[in-house]
């Protein structure tokens, strides 16, 4: 039989005392709310703390705040040990209610925390505990491990001391505090240990744990224990190890990632019942203000970009007072110097610009960081607005949608065409780098509809001009090693504790895919049908290629000879001039070693759409543009879209002025003017001998097309003076 010694009949009694009070405290009355005071220490007050604040208001708790204003001295928390400045701060508060054995208090930290659930869950759950001071637990040991072996043993749940959350009544708090003696870059979380491992102060003070998250869950350790549980009017995180409903989340360590995630919906910023519900708050509105905040677009063409001048004319679109609008623009790219030069010439006086060209061979790092400091140095700019030239916003209002939603940097969201590729990531792997969160695929498809916190942005953003001159007041914030600059930026705002957003509260455009953009041709963007089928559309099909499925547009001057509209301007003059950039005409000779057989009988004076590699863009064209033209002219006929001759014929006086009677190769033909009747040349035109029907063709970016064979027998009429260029394919041969 084992005998229990001198010495712990005192520590046996006090657990008696303690058993026989916790038991007739379970019989108590609940804690009144007004009985309850949230204590946390904040100097400053990032973007964490407003989240904190937003989440104690929406749920009616009432918190004062220690240290507001002051100097932290507590060291470079969580980067090594400190804190003590909080004990100091919490000593000297409690003097206020050392003998409050009726005041609860909930003492937490706010940078990193988020409340979700409210006073009655929190009061019922201390009370549950029986015990007059309850910490936050989790599984890992900081900051000295040697201290382990002295942790009580726990059967289930979290072994270890965390102070970033204690709640106790306020008499039972102030007796563990006034013993504090140290510095305020001393480790908070030791003192607190040392208490706690310490089995008679442990059972003095009647402290314990909150072992399996019932109140506090801590994210660092823990990250695969808790998922988001969704109910239509709020939204709470689970611990799926113990199945509790935590009331305050705290995203210790490098778990402030997920912490962001989780304040997306909890406590019910977002739910599938009502949506965003923090979306309208604080918003900035523009009728209170005097006037319009000055904006720097920091623009970067950092590789080659197809439809660069596309982009830069859409600088005229943004719908913002144009006197408010300075712009840095960095080239990087020789290519793009032309479209450039073309795009100053025309618009030279309208746009306050600062250009930096390649001549000045600046990494992309060390251009994004010249633009960035172009606005902090400017007293005067109130945003900084980062455009990159991979960026389409179809959306004028964009840069005022930024602004009203008051956020210190946000972007909004955009997507690759058809993929699911954007502008954001919802979450990172453990090594800092992309991971898919799982809501990814509902934001980027807009099935979920807000204002996003999340661990990474790029390509376009909007940051305030204040930012920039207090959190981000160095210089270099592109450059970090073996990161691109993008998630370089990303990760100095994620360890500054500044919070970025992306919005996809409205369409605001895409984004271009640039990777397999070859700069190598006189117009690239002529290939892009593939990669940017959308702004190949936009740039080159004829504005009014539409009306032909609605009516009023096709015209049939010759019986089954049809005329519409089909290519842009631009694309009739790109196209001229590739074919002549090219120059192996092929004179209308006979003899033809690029056909099968080596023999043309009707020759003309052409280049193949195979000699400049436009050949399998072409093909697409015919089944995109081409085909459904078809079948609404020829009624039941659906086309293959095959073609084996694509060619740009050159008429001239002295070369080829005419074409003798022919049948074409083909079920249908397609004949494009490329330029204009009477500008470019005089006389042309085609003839179809059986209905002795002649055509001119005036129109630049119209195309003819009529059967092949049997029945439409034609000719080309001469050129009698200038150039002219027609595109010609002859269809399912």
């Amino acid at each position: 039989m084992h005998r229990l010694g001198r010495r712990s009949l005192p520590l046996l009694r006090l657990l008696v005392t303690l058993f026989l009070a916790n038991s007739s405290a379970s019989q108590q009355p609940g804690i009144p709310e007004e009985n309850l005071l949230v204590l946390t220490v904040a100097t400053k007050e990032p973007d964490g703390f407003k989240r904190f604040m937003q989440t104690a208001n929406h749920l009616n708790y009432t918190v004062k705040v220690l240290g507001a204003g002051q100097e932290w001295r507590g060291g470079n928390i969580p980067h090594s040990i400190g804190g003590g400045q909080k004990v100091r701060l919490l000593k000297e508060e409690m003097q206020n209610h050392a003998d409050r054995d009726d005041l609860v208090i909930l003492f937490t930290d706010s940078y990193d925390v988020l409340f979700a659930s409210g006073p009655e869950e929190l009061l019922t759950k201390f009370q549950q505990f029986n015990h007059k001071v309850v910490f936050a637990a989790e599984g890992l040991i900081w900051p000295d491990n040697r201290l382990a072996d002295k942790y009580p043993f726990v059967r289930s749940g979290k072994r270890f001391l965390n102070s970033g959350g204690i709640i106790g009544y306020a008499s039972s708090i102030n007796s563990i505090v006034e013993k504090w003696q140290l510095q305020d870059n001393d480790d908070d979380q030791l003192f607190y240990t040392k208490i706690y491992v310490d089995p008679v102060k442990r059972v003095t003070l009647n402290i314990t744990l909150d072992h399996k998250s019932n109140i506090f869950q801590n994210l660092n350790g823990a990250v695969d224990e808790v998922e988001l549980k969704f109910e239509p009017t709020r939204v709470r995180t689970r611990n799926i190890i113990f199945d509790t409903l935590p009331v305050l989340i705290h995203g210790n360590k490098q778990t402030k990632h997920l912490l962001n995630y989780i304040g997306n919906y909890v406590p019910d910023a977002w739910t599938s019942e009502t949506g965003c519900t923090i979306c309208d708050t604080d918003l900035l509105e523009f009728s209170s203000l005097s006037k319009f905040p000055s904006v720097t677009v920091g623009i970067f063409i950092e590789r080659p970009t197809p439809f660069l001048p596309e982009f830069l004319e859409r600088l005229f679109t943004i719908n913002y007072p144009s006197e408010k609008l300075t712009f840095f623009i960095h080239n990087k790219e020789v290519y793009h110097e032309k479209h450039i030069h073309t795009f100053w010439e025309k618009h030279k006086g309208k746009l306050k610009v600062k250009f930096v060209g390649p001549e000045e061979i600046l990494s992309e790092g060390d251009a994004r960081n010249m633009g960035m400091d172009y606005c902090r140095q400017n007293p005067e700019c109130d945003y900084y607005f980062n455009l990159d030239s991979d960026v389409v916003l179809t959306n004028p209002n964009t840069l005022k949608l930024l602004m009203q939603q008051n956020r210190r940097i946000i972007a909004p969201m955009l997507i690759q065409y058809k993929k699911l590729w954007s502008n954001f990531w919802g979450a990172l792997n453990p090594e800092g780098f992309y991971a898919r969160s799982e809501d990814y695929i509902n934001i980027v498809e807009r099935s979920r509809v807000g204002v996003w916190n999340v661990p990474y942005i790029a390509h376009v953003y909007l940051i305030k001009g204040e930012v920039l001159r207090t959190d981000l007041k160095e210089k270099n914030y592109f450059n970090l090693d073996r990161m691109d600059s993008d998630m370089s930026l990303c990760r100095n705002l994620r360890e500054k504790g500044v919070f970025m957003y992306v919005s996809n509260l409205h369409e605001f455009g895409r984004l271009l895919p640039t990777e397999g953009y070859n700069a190598s041709r006189l117009h690239s963007d002529l290939w892009e049908i593939f990669d940017n089928p959308l702004d190949w559309r936009e740039k080159y099909i004829h504005p009014k290629y539409s009306e032909i499925f609605t009516g009023g547009v096709v015209e049939e001057p010759c019986p089954d000879v049809f005329w519409f509209p089909i290519f842009s301007e631009t694309t009739c003059d790109e196209l001229v001039e590739e074919v002549e950039n090219y120059g192996e005409w092929s004179g209308g000779k006979s003899e033809d070693k690029r056909l099968v057989g080596g023999y043309e009988n009707v020759p003309t004076d052409d280049i193949h759409m195979t000699q400049v590699g436009l050949d399998q863009v072409w093909l697409h064209f015919i089944r995109e543009y081409i085909g459904p033209v078809a079948l609404k002219l020829f009624s039941g006929y659906h086309t293959k879209g095959f073609s084996m001759l694509n060619f740009v014929v050159k008429y001239t006086p002295a070369r080829q002025a005419y074409l003798k009677p022919h049948h074409d190769s083909s079920t249908f033909t397609i004949n494009i003017a490329l330029n204009n009747k009477g500008t470019d040349y005089q006389g042309g035109g085609c003839k179809f001998h059986r209905y002795n029907c002649a055509i001119e063709s005036p129109r630049k970016g119209w195309s003819f097309i009529h059967p092949g064979r049997l029945t439409h027998l034609h000719e080309g009429l001469p050129t009698t003076n200038g150039t002219r260029y027609i595109a010609v394919s002859f269809v399912d041969p």
